[in-house]
């Protein structure tokens, strides 16, 4: 930019000529100008050039980062994704496991109210043999006190009227 300035300061610091709109310059100076500008184009093209590389390959790793990060967070996504539909189908899972559970639970249950109703009947046809047998056994008991009793009235009975036999017997004697 600075060799431009100074051909710009040449040309207008030159003399004009009259009715045109020419100036005289120094050639010179001119032709030196331009060959330092010549020599600083080059440099000045391969330091844009190098910029411009160096910006292109900043936007390509940017580029390059970005689909990285898309990446990754397409891969956490399908993770995340996947660690829920694991979580739904264990959650899923868990209640098939926990209804059947209780199914075969309100099954048991139902088999052992069976089974106890079953063993309470067997136990109240025995109860009811045993409450019969005892109740024969007293019936016997009474029969055979009875029997007792009225052998024992009858032989004090007999005992007595002998007694008494015994006393009119002495008394007419």
């Amino acid at each position: 930019m600075f060799l431009v300035e100074q051909l710009e300061s040449l040309l207008a610091t030159g003399k004009k000529l009259p009715l045109t709109s020419n100036v005289v310059v120094d050639q010179e100076r001119a032709l030196n100008l331009i060959d330092e500008l010549r020599a600083a184009v080059p440099e000045e093209v391969r330091a844009a050039k190098r910029i411009s590389a160096e910006g292109e390959r900043i936007i390509e790793k940017a580029q390059q980062e970005a689909e990285r990060i898309i990446a990754k967070a397409q891969e956490q996504a399908a993770f995340l994704i996947e660690e829920r539909g694991l979580t739904v189908a264990a959650e899923e899972e868990s209640r098939r496991i926990v209804a059947g559970a209780n199914d075969d639970a309100d099954e048991i249950r139902r088999g052992a109210d069976e089974y106890a109703v079953s063993v309470l009947v067997g136990l109240e046809g025995d109860l009811v043999k045993t409450l019969q047998s005892v109740k024969k056994g007293i019936e016997m008991l009474d029969e055979r006190r009875a029997a007792y009793v009225d052998a024992a009235r009858a032989a004090a009975e007999a005992e007595e009227a002998e007694v008494e036999e015994g006393a009119d017997k002495s008394i007419r004697r």
